[in-house]
């Protein structure tokens, strides 16, 4: 399919959506939050892709939302304006709750609504040059969309600094933070994206949803006999899988599993 803001490619497995705005730093508009919606249901419902990897074009990974939409989107009506911001609000869901893993490969910089595309993965991996912030306050706005997503990345404390200072901050401090899990060079960034998507093609394609499903139902949970019970429950039900089978199968035979041959 040909999208207008975006570019996708299919590879080895690997589900890359590029935000092609490039002029623009790919700040978002209407228009590019309709393609990644699109874009993104796609590659969920796509067997061939296993990893979805989102990225940038050009200098920037994405500055934010496009200033030029935002001027429209003062004549729009309260309703209006409550679906338009539901847009953003839908990608991110997408990209939280994919069963699949999704990767951002993060660079130059990542300001408001990018930080938010960048908290919504479930990896980060940055450039060591690339700068962030949560610019809202100055235009007297708020991280509404992307805050239960960048709260739970950084942390409330940390929260509470960046979204009231709108503070530029490097790399460095994102990962220290938690943002990211990863900073590298700059010309080392496609080897340690590739070498972390390697690592996710070696797994199991429903291990991996299991596993995102388990995260998002433990997280926060109190560690009681109810939560003991269901977690045996789930692992007793995955090593009955044909997945778990094929894996446990593989590793006596010493051979590759089917997700790899």
């Amino acid at each position: 399919m040909t999208y207008e803001t975006l570019q996708c490619e299919l590879n080895q497995g690997i589900g890359l959506i590029w935000l092609n705005r490039p002029d623009l730093r790919n700040a978002m508009n209407d228009v590019m939050l309709g393609e990644l919606t699109q874009a993104l249901g796609d590659a969920i419902s796509d067997d061939a892709v296993r990893v979805i990897l989102l990225a940038g074009r050009g200098k920037a990974f994405c500055a934010g939302g496009d200033l030029a939409w935002m001027k429209k989107a003062r004549a729009m009506s309260p309703e209006e304006a409550r679906a338009d911001s539901g847009r953003l609000a839908g990608v991110l869901r997408l990209l939280h709750q994919s069963p699949k893993p999704t990767v951002a490969r993060v660079h130059g910089a990542a300001f408001a609504g990018g930080m938010g595309l960048v908290a919504a993965c479930d990896i980060a991996i940055a450039s060591a040059d690339t700068r962030f912030c949560l610019s809202e306050v100055k235009l007297g706005l708020i991280p509404a969309m992307i805050s239960p997503y960048v709260i739970k990345a950084m942390g409330e404390r940390q929260a509470r600094r960046y979204f009231l200072s709108a503070e530029v901050f490097e790399a460095a401090e994102a990962w220290r933070i938690g943002l990211v899990q990863s900073i590298v060079p700059d010309d080392e960034l496609d080897g340690a994206v590739n070498a972390m998507l390697g690592q996710l093609l070696a797994a199991g394609p429903q291990a991996m949803g299991h596993c995102k499903q388990l995260i998002a139902d433990v997280a926060g949970k109190v560690i009681d006999d109810a939560l003991s019970a269901e977690t045996a429950a789930r692992i007793a039900q995955v090593r009955a899988s044909d997945e778990a089978q094929e894996g446990i199968a593989a590793f006596f035979e010493k051979r590759k599993p089917s997700w790899l041959a």
